[in-house]
């Protein structure tokens, strides 16, 4: 009895990215960019505006004054960051980690923040003017105080922001 075995490698390995790159003339660092990290890191008043930082990590960061407006940081992680005086306007959260996490005097008018995970995150003197919700994980309490200061629309996705928070 014979018995035929394929295997299908789904993964590129580094050596692989870094050859294929190369024969369409591509660096390796432009075919494969790990995650950057920012984990614990003074941050303060830096300019991220514009940048792409998909699945970066700013978990303990100090990010107090940090311009992030209209950055991809989809899937970025700023668990238990500290975050005041901060923009994030028009960037990309889609997926972002931002639990345990105080936000004072943030901007993030027309931010997308569809699936972001916001448990244990305050929300002091913010600006969510036009920022989208949809399917974010919050708790009661953040959806009462969100929607007490919830208007506008989403210029990306379209999103009236108080329909995201689910308003009444």
């Amino acid at each position: 009895m014979a018995v035929m075995l394929l295997v299908n490698f789904t993964h590129v390995l580094p050596a692989q990215a870094a050859a294929s790159a190369a024969a369409v003339g591509r660096t390796f660092s432009q075919q494969y960019s790990p995650p950057k990290a920012y984990d614990s890191a003074e941050l303060t008043g830096e300019d991220f505006s514009g940048q792409e930082l998909r699945t970066a990590e700013f978990a303990n960061a100090n990010l107090n004054g940090a311009n992030f407006t209209k950055a991809n940081l989809e899937g970025a992680v700023f668990s238990a960051s500290a975050i005041a005086d901060a923009t994030f306007h028009q960037a990309n959260l889609n997926q972002a980690m931002m639990d345990t996490i105080r936000l004072m005097r943030v901007d993030l008018s027309d931010a997308i923040l569809t699936n972001a995970m916001l448990l244990r995150t305050e929300f002091r003197d913010v600006n969510i003017a036009g920022a989208d919700f949809t399917d974010a994980i919050l708790d009661k309490y953040q959806l009462k105080q969100l929607c007490a200061i919830a208007n506008g629309t989403n210029s990306v996705t379209g999103v009236d922001t108080r329909e995201s928070l689910g308003c009444r």
